[in-house]
């Protein structure tokens, strides 16, 4: 059973890396980055971050088996291999779950905070919140703020800033995400906010987030960064092209995201029309 554990963890990872879907362990590594950490603390924080990944994605994996295989976009092989070793990956999950509650430990208990919240909202967002209205774009901003402090010491008030922003990034990408899969998941009866407010409304729904995320850049991390994010506004949306749509914000963001790491990283604080925070700047 272990070497099946092994081989679905493994699978998971694969597929996952292929379709690019481990983003938010790239935004950990630069707010750890950013904000100066010792190379072997980068290098802990990003282990963590990695196997986080892994256990929220096996447990997406494990309670969406019964639905992958009945579709064609997923890996066959890897659906089936799944479905008939259900034990061996819940195994899997509570290896994972026992390593990174020994790793958060005894690294002093800071990781406790994005291990227990973070993965607390996306265990809860694949066996409930997704099939939400209303909840899922929520779940995703706040696992996409949790995930990437990871990356930061829990005391760091300039880290909790840079988490905030990726948040909002990322409530900007799920609101695309199920825009995009909108037509899909009405056909299967599955309604998300984009089913439950329309594809209009959805698609202004993520505009007025682009034009929230650009502010709170502009106000606490950098002006002129910030606000070359709302670029995004002015990119042309396709019904038939959201894909395309979703990757050249994505693009607009990463390119936004790099520069104010790099600035933070350059100049040891943030600069924002509101805020100015230095590196030094914690909690309490």
């Amino acid at each position: 059973m272990l070497v099946s554990a092994l081989r679905i963890s493994a699978s998971v990872v694969s597929y996952r890396l292929r379709n690019l879907e481990m983003a938010n362990l790239a935004g950990a590594l630069s707010i750890a980055a950013a904000l100066q950490l010792p190379p072997l603390d980068i290098a802990y924080r990003t282990a963590f971050a990695f196997f986080l990944n892994v256990l929220v994605y096996l447990n997406n994996d494990y309670a969406d088996v019964h639905l992958d295989l009945q579709s064609a976009d997923k890996d066959a092989a890897k659906t089936r291999f799944l479905a008939q070793n259900m034990g061996a990956a819940l195994l899997a999950q509570a290896l994972l779950l026992a390593l990174l509650a020994a790793a958060a430990i005894a690294h002093g208990g800071g990781l406790l905070v994005p291990l227990i919240a973070g993965g607390g909202v996306c265990i809860a967002y694949s066996r409930w919140i997704k099939r939400r209205p209303y909840l899922d774009i929520p779940a995703m901003m706040l696992w996409g703020f949790l995930m990437p402090l990871c990356g930061s010491p829990i005391d760091s008030v300039l880290g909790f800033c840079l988490a905030v922003q990726l948040g909002l990034f990322s409530a900007v990408f799920e609101t695309i995400q199920v825009l995009r899969d909108a037509d899909a998941d009405a056909a299967e009866g599955v309604r998300t906010t984009a089913v439950a407010l329309g594809k209009r409304r959805t698609l202004q729904l993520a505009r007025g987030l682009m034009l929230l995320s650009s502010a709170y850049a502009m106000c606490v991390l950098h002006p002129v960064l910030g606000a070359l994010s709302l670029s995004t506004l002015a990119l042309r949306f396709e019904e038939q092209a959201v894909a395309r749509y979703w990757t050249r914000v994505k693009l607009v963001y990463g390119l936004c995201w790099l520069a104010i790491c790099g600035f933070v990283y350059l100049r040891a604080r943030s600069e924002g029309l509101l805020w100015s925070l230095p590196l030094s700047a914690t909690f309490g």
